[in-house]
């Protein structure tokens, strides 16, 4: 009998040798019929992996964690985290696993990480498992992030699972397999402030300085460096979101890495109509994450994660707050600026003048929301009008003056058409279509998937036949809301 095809893939578990207070080791579930629905070729390449394999069935073994390959030590990983403001000091992995990391093929090592595998000891009373709509719609969505140039975890693969999950009804089941530059995140430092060790502390800050940010090691106070290098991610990533009408949706401190990508896709959206007040998430029911307040959130998070590492800062606790309070100080302006730039790149102004370029922003921003407009076709539009062509933009206003009074002043400051065409994206992953594909591959049809995954992977690139992918959500679409999936 012919041996077992292998991964030539070399995996390694630095997390769980370094840090084994906060991993449990574990194993994934046995499911009955293990199918891929999408494979992520170019991300599988990039890793060293043959695609051809991981369609095998013993690739699928690997992908659904039922047969780990050699160097990796499953296990699932500890963290606490404040839940909608609530502090829950024991959250974890409660259905996913670390399987371990590997090197790509630029020397950095990625983490290979699964979500829908089965229950651990963190699970709650959760069942461990997966639909596959929510896997498929992170899937979709952390890909678009990325051709957005937003920093993200990516996914490798959606594998069906010939399982059924129960939720209000019987769904089919599905693992994603995840890959990110760590999984380690606010509630990490959390869980290991709370339990005391200080040891433990001071080993997961040094891990998280050689895994994401090894320029800190090199400060005078490296931990400290290591706040900063994350106040400094934040700012930029939030900029990023606000600024392609993203919304997380729940943004837990268990849900904010320390490398600055973005994580777990669950009650997430692209905003329709520019609404500053905007929720999509089923569970959040005050607003807390609302659109506007995604800034606000990051900032109050990253306090949390000061607070977490207090003792590593100084040994003199007023000392250590004051550098606390000075470093996350400089969230805001950071987060403004980083904002700002896009904005001027998104409005073909890249050299104005700070000063000019928010008065302009403020005020667009507020015909948008007086409007209702939609956010991405409207700057979509707005690269035409650039060049003379008004009647797209104007088409979003039903009194369209003081538009037109907007838009002369802009257009006298010359701005680059094309540079906007290479700024704000033609396709994301519009709400209605990513529920249209998910239903369809919910009921077996997964060609709305792959069309849709071949717009929003190339965003900017405005080609024939993908108009309807190019289009606001009609009229009749109604509210909208997602859930986690659990």
């Amino acid at each position: 009998m012919d041996a077992p095809a292998q991964s030539t893939v070399v995996f390694d578990s630095h997390f769980a040798r370094e840090l084994p207070e906060m991993a449990i080791p574990w194993r994934a579930e046995e499911f009955p019929d293990p199918r891929m629905l999408v494979l992520n070729e170019p991300l599988a390449t990039s890793l060293g992996f043959d695609p051809a394999f991981l369609r095998t069935p013993d690739g699928l073994l690997l992908l659904t964690g039922q047969r780990p390959p050699q160097g990796s030590a499953p296990v699932a990983q500890a963290y606490a985290g404040h839940q909608f403001g609530w502090y829950s000091p024991r959250l974890g992995d409660g259905r996913a696993l670390l399987l371990g990391e590997v090197v790509d093929g630029t020397g950095k090592r990625r983490d290979i990480h699964l979500k829908g595998s089965g229950q651990t000891p963190f699970a709650r009373g959760g069942d461990g498992f997966a639909a596959i709509g929510p896997m498929l719609r992170e899937y979709i969505v952390s890909e678009a992030m990325h051709a957005l140039g937003v920093p993200t975890t990516r996914s490798l693969a959606v594998v069906a699972t010939g399982q059924s999950v129960s939720r209000e009804t019987l769904l089919p089941g599905a693992v994603l397999v995840r890959v990110a530059s760590s999984h380690l995140r606010v509630g990490s430092f959390q869980y290991a402030r709370a339990t005391g060790n200080a040891d433990l502390l001071r080993r997961l800050a040094d891990h998280a300085i050689a895994r994401d940010h090894p320029a800190a090691a090199q400060a005078e106070n490296p931990h400290l460096a290591l706040f900063q290098s994350v106040v400094s991610a934040q700012a930029s990533l939030i900029a990023q979101w606000m600024l392609v009408g993203f919304v997380h949706g729940v943004m837990n401190t268990d849900n904010m890495t320390v490398s600055g990508e973005t994580i777990d896709y669950g009650p997430c959206a692209f905003m329709d109509a520019f609404n500053p007040s905007a929720v999509y998430s089923s569970i959040d029911e005050t607003g807390r994450y609302a659109y506007g307040n995604q800034p606000l959130v990051a900032e109050w998070n990253l306090a949390r994660f000061a607070e977490a590492l207090l003792p590593l800062f100084d040994p003199d606790e007023d000392r250590a707050v004051a550098l606390a309070q000075e470093s996350l100080g400089a969230f805001y302006p950071q987060y403004s600026a980083a904002w700002l730039a896009g904005m001027k790149a998104k409005l073909g102004l890249p050299g104005l003048e700070d000063s000019a370029a928010s008065s302009l922003a403020k005020e667009l921003t507020g015909l948008l929301q007086a409007a209702g407009a939609d956010y991405t076709s409207f700057f979509r539009a707005l690269g035409r009008a650039a060049g003379g062509d008004d009647a797209p933009v104007i088409a979003f206003f039903q009194d369209p003056q003081p538009l037109r009074e907007w838009l002369g002043r802009w257009r006298a400051l010359a701005p680059d058409a094309r540079a906007m065409e290479r700024t704000n994206p033609a396709y994301i992953p519009r709400n209605h279509l990513v529920e249209e594909a998910l239903a369809a591959a919910a009921a077996g049809d997964l060609d709305p998937l792959r069309r849709l995954l071949g717009a929003v992977t190339a965003p900017y690139d405005e080609r024939p036949g993908l108009e309807r992918y190019a289009a606001p959500a009609p009229e009749d679409f109604g509210t909208y809301r997602t859930f986690c999936g659990t």
